[in-house]
């Protein structure tokens, strides 16, 4: 039977690609994962919180670049899960391999490059974007930007190296990778924040080692047989430039939209650090809960592209439309049951981390907001267009996403905090909007089937 998303008489169900035990196999452990990471950053963030509001302050500004850098790694990242799943989809091992090799010289010179750059112009970024923040807040985030910059290279390799593993539907070993750096970062703040009393630069210098000892033990366990990509001799690797043009082709939209993304959110955060110590900390610790009520939905997203990737490599357009239908779903109830327990522990964790009265009060505002709002629009205009992606679609949601982005979420926000003075709160409205019209428009593009139509090797 068919209904609007996909055709039931086209999918074999005895034989899918990814039977609900291994679909839930590559699923749980890149939830936890999403989840550990996230939760990871709340941990940090109480425990910079007891150094003082200005440092927590600078973290969260500096933050607001590093996560554009990290987005861009990310989708870089994202194209390789999807190349590496296509091929594998069509059983082809040996093209796998050659692109694994190619994604992880692309990814060793746009990082190094980044991150040279981010060393050498630190100062003058800082200013720029937040110039008029208080002297004591940006002495803070030029001492941790500098350290956090040194490890592009190294979360960058993990993640490339992390998308393989995904690809062949392994997503476990990236879990316990991950668990492993999570506690690493967790010695190293309290010896480093703590013991030495080092500060903002006590939680970089953390970070920089779990950064790279994720990197590490992932390429490590690369070399090992045993997995469809194994990669050795990495000296050896010389520029396949058919390759690269092929992951560029869909790791540069993808960045594009996601580094599109980011600038928005620094055009937002520039304007909130505006509006004072309070509002900054506030808005700091409303981005944590929101990333870790939204981790189980993104790690569902993440292991779609998995499985759309190898179902379209095999030629199941049918079946790559069912998953999609049927991750989305699974995403919306992990959504709805990780919003309610976020609001719950929002105020004890508030009290946790030291926040002021007036703090806590604009945070626990935007946490309500965020808790009614999140579970109806998020998943339409996040997880199935992982799935399109996966297709190759990405060009489709760069613009979407860029458009709507700057439309709705930054203008829209910029205009409520500047004009109407709704306070912090204005920027969840903005995106809250963002995420209805997304939705939309995504949910459209699905049903109509466009998307199918692009070839991505």
């Amino acid at each position: 039977m068919k209904n609007i998303f996909y055709d039931k008489s086209k999918i074999d169900y005895g034989n899918l690609l990814f039977p609900r035990r291994a679909l839930w196999m590559l699923l749980i452990p890149l939830i936890i994962e999403q989840m550990l990471n996230s939760l990871m950053g709340m941990v940090d963030t109480l425990m910079v919180s007891r150094v003082g509001a200005e440092a927590i302050s600078a973290v969260s500004l500096v933050d607001s670049i590093n996560n554009l850098v990290l987005q861009v790694f990310a989708a870089m990242a994202a194209g390789a899960a999807i190349i590496c799943s296509q091929y594998l989809g069509r059983k082809d091992e040996k093209g796998c391999n050659d692109a694994a090799k190619q994604i992880v010289l692309t990814v060793v010179v746009i990082s190094s490059v980044i991150m040279i750059i981010g060393v050498g112009f630190r100062k003058p970024l800082l200013h720029l974007i937040f110039g008029s923040v208080e002297e004591a807040v940006m002495t803070n985030a030029q001492i941790y930007f500098l350290i956090t910059a040194l490890s592009y290279p190294f979360i960058a390799l993990f993640q490339a190296g992390a998308a393989f593993y995904r690809a062949c539907g392994n997503s476990k070993f990236t879990m316990k990778t991950a668990l492993i750096a999570n506690v690493a970062n967790i010695v190293g703040n309290t010896l480093f924040i703590f013991v030495l009393q080092m500060g903002v630069a006590g939680a970089a210098v953390s970070t920089l080692i779990s950064r790279a000892l994720c990197a590490f033990v992932v390429f490590y366990a690369l070399r090992k047989p045993g997995y469809a990509i194994q990669l050795k001799n990495y000296f050896s690797i010389r520029p396949d430039l058919n390759l690269i043009v092929k992951i560029l082709a869909i790791g540069v939209p993808s960045g594009i939209e996601n580094g599109m993304f980011q600038f928005g959110k620094l055009a937002i955060q520039s304007t909130v650090s505006s509006l004072g110590t309070a509002a900054i900390a506030a808005q700091a610790m409303t981005i944590i809960f929101e990333n870790v009520n939204g981790m189980a939905a993104v790690g569902i997203g993440i292991g779609l592209m998995t499985v759309v990737g190898q179902s379209i490599g095999a030629g199941r357009q049918e079946e790559a439309k069912y998953y999609i239908v049927k991750l989305a779903g699974y995403a919306e109830v992990a959504m709805i049951i990780s919003c309610i327990l976020v609001y719950i522990a929002a105020r004890p964790v508030t009290v946790l981390a030291g926040m002021s009265e007036e703090s806590t009060a604009l945070c626990m505002q935007m946490i309500l907001a965020i808790t009614i709002v999140k579970p109806l629009l998020w998943v339409p205009s996040f997880t199935p267009p992982n799935g399109l992606r996966a297709a190759g679609d990405v060009r489709f949601s760069m613009i979407t996403a860029t458009l709507t982005m700057w439309l709705c979420r930054v203008a829209l926000s910029i205009f409520l905090m500047r004009v109407v003075k709704t306070g912090p709160i204005g920027v969840w409205y903005g995106m809250f909007a963002d995420w209805g019209v997304r939705g939309v428009i995504f949910t459209i593009r699905f049903v109509r089937g466009k998307w199918l139509r692009f070839k991505v090797i």
